[in-house]
């Protein structure tokens, strides 16, 4: 699932200033910087209402109220993305440990990073943990 390539180009192509325009500065800090939100204080974690969960950065939809659930992990969670491609999947080796980082793969913005296995009942067996921070929810259309 995972790549080593970091050097990808999206495209939406910011600067950095640019960005930092776009950007509070705590969302640049998790967006851009793979920062990390501080666990069950994010918006979305326990937020039940339909809707689609489109990148921050960007605005491209990545997910959706269907395939969120509750995981207690303090982040929200979801066992898929809204579609094939919405999101690209980095090797991540940082903190000791090994995990899959999840991108936004229009912006290449960091959303979280996701984990197979560990026994949730979901149609994929995978927890999407995605940053409150990361994305915006929008209105289901219709």
């Amino acid at each position: 699932m995972a790549t080593n390539s970091t050097n990808r180009i999206y495209p939406l192509q910011l600067t950095n200033d640019e960005w930092r325009t776009k950007l509070t500065a705590e969302e640049y800090h998790v967006l851009r910087e793979a920062g990390t939100e501080r666990p069950f204080t994010g918006e979305y974690t326990d937020d039940h209402t339909e809707g689609v969960y489109n990148c921050r950065a960007c605005g491209v939809e990545l997910f959706r109220s269907t395939e969120k659930f509750d995981s207690h992990c303090g982040w929200p969670s979801f066992f898929a993305p809204a579609a094939e491609g919405k999101v690209e999947y980095i090797e991540d080796v940082s903190l000791g440990m090994k995990r899959v980082e999840v991108r936004c793969a229009n912006c290449g913005s960091h959303l979280g990073h996701v984990f197979e296995g560990e026994g949730y009942a979901t149609p994929t067996d995978q927890r999407y943990c995605i940053n409150s921070i990361s994305i915006r929810r929008e209105p289901l259309a219709g």
